[in-house]
């Protein structure tokens, strides 16, 4: 992958620049936002720090949508004018409609905790291809409700497997049936008083912050770049999967350098089919 894009040099933003470049996903990675001299200052910063984090990705400052032309992912976060926010949905849809006028095959990814309404109207309102925007902020609140249940196991969070699936932010399911630690079915693990208790404090762990949220995206690109089949959860427009039509909802996905390749569809038992389906007509 040659060149990332990230529009937008707020908190998250800036961010999101350094995780994507110590990782070296890119042989380029633009930072764009009006601000320019903001930009240019958190590029060079980061780009400061390549010899002794030992990478080699190069930074590079930008100003206007142009910047994006040529770039394989564009990232949307939010502007250096309020900087802990991110891009409303207004201004993102003319930060999205702009992007598609000069880069057509570029993957978009909407990586703010407030982006389920931006994706959707994306797709339905600026007319872009719903395998190439999705969200990446689901990611991070899967990484969330993971390190919550190795809390509660007392394991490490990377020994935990679950996925998510419904819509943001209060309609989030959350297939606990399928859930495991090292291999071995999280129900079997636990008591049901547990249970509960879980279930209660993942309710509390959404919005994550911009670290989570960087690192969220950052995944979501390697994913895109390796095209190695794995899962990640995204909210993607669906058209039929899930039972749902031209909504943003998310689901574990595969991806590779075109965009979505796939939207899984876990396996449900009784009581989150039930809420599965509130989600679709909330």
């Amino acid at each position: 992958m040659s060149v990332i894009a990230i529009v937008g040099a707020g908190t998250l933003g800036g961010t999101l620049a350094h995780t994507i470049a110590a990782r070296d996903l890119c042989t380029q990675l633009r930072l764009i936002d009006d601000a320019l001299d903001i930009a240019a200052g958190k590029a060079l910063d980061i780009a400061q720090a390549a010899p002794i984090a030992r990478f080699r990705t190069q930074l590079a400052a930008n100003s206007g949508p142009e910047a994006t032309v040529a770039a394989d992912i564009v990232i949307l976060t939010g502007p250096t004018s309020n900087p802990d926010l991110e891009w409303d949905h207004e201004s993102g849809l003319m930060q999205l409609r702009q992007i598609s006028d000069v880069n057509r095959r570029a993957v978009l990814i909407c990586a703010g905790a407030t982006h389920t309404g931006l994706v959707e109207r994306g797709v339905r309102d600026a007319g872009i291809d719903r395998r190439r925007l999705l969200g990446s902020a689901p990611e991070a609140y899967r990484a969330a409700v993971r390190a919550i249940v190795a809390l509660e196991v007392g394991c490490p969070a990377s020994a935990v497997s679950l996925t998510l699936i419904g819509r943001l932010p209060n309609q989030i399911v959350v297939p606990w049936s399928q859930a495991s630690v090292n291999g071995e079915l999280l129900e079997e693990c636990i008591s049901s008083t547990r249970m509960a208790r879980l279930s209660t404090r993942v309710a509390t762990a959404w919005p994550p912050g911009p670290y989570a949220l960087a690192a969220a995206a950052a995944r979501v690109v390697s994913c895109i770049v390796s095209g190695n089949g794995r899962q990640t959860c995204c909210c993607v427009v669906v058209n039929r999967e899930l039972g749902v039509r031209r909504r943003a909802m998310v689901a574990p996905v595969e991806l590779d350098a075109v965009g979505v390749t796939r939207i899984g569809e876990p396996s449900l038992n009784v009581r989150e089919r039930g809420l599965l389906e509130t989600a679709r007509v909330d």
